[in-house]
């Protein structure tokens, strides 16, 4: 298939080296050069943007037509209509619960014991789209969001986008149930809490 990566750090080049060696054809944007997904994708050969930190991914950054495109750790604004089957992304809570962008620091100061991860289909609306995958796991006690992320939600995001890529590859489809918006929650940015010297 052909899928635009758009994404940054560990969990983009992680992403890009699954993709990669399932013979994906790949463009890859990314934040800059220095990124690890950007290296990634330069040592592979591999077509690349650096969007320079803006906030909006553009058509101009997508050439042309993609089976998917897939947000792996961007928090840019995509385009939506450059995907013939779906625009993913990996949101580490389980939405409709803890929408936004401070979802595993909401999880984890609201004391929920179980966390958990969700691939869903990008929309106009942040983090509303059908869901294309889940899971969960708990929260141990006194975990803080750094730990939950690295210990569970962020090889959880992997392994999800891994499995839904391959179901698209297989079926041509990907599957979106829709969020029930009772228990919709938001997770707004926090803002630092540390008093000034």
């Amino acid at each position: 298939m052909r899928i635009a990566l758009i994404g940054s750090r560990w969990f983009g080049a992680e992403m890009f080296q699954i993709l990669h060696a399932r013979g994906h054809d790949l463009h890859v944007v990314a934040p800059d050069p220095e990124d690890r997904l950007a290296k990634a994708a330069e040592a592979a050969g591999v077509p690349l943007v650096c969007h320079a930190g803006r906030k909006r991914v553009t058509h101009d950054d997508l050439p042309g037509e993609f089976d998917v495109v897939l947000a792996a750790y961007s928090h840019a604004f995509i385009p939506l209509d450059k995907a013939r089957i779906a625009s993913l992304g990996y949101h580490p809570s389980l939405l409709p619960r803890w929408r936004g962008i401070a979802s595993i620091e909401w999880t984890v100061k609201a004391g929920d014991p179980i966390a958990g991860g969700s691939v869903y289909h990008l929309t106009d609306e942040m983090d509303a789209g059908g869901i294309a995958a889940q899971d969960w796991c708990f929260v141990l006690p006194g975990e803080d969001d750094a730990s939950l992320w690295r210990r569970e939600l962020a090889p959880m995001g992997i392994r999800l986008l891994t499995q839904v890529i391959d179901e698209i590859a297989e079926t041509g489809t990907c599957k979106a149930t829709p969020q029930d918006p009772r228990f919709v929650t938001l997770a707004p940015r926090i803002k630092d809490e540390t008093p000034a010297a």
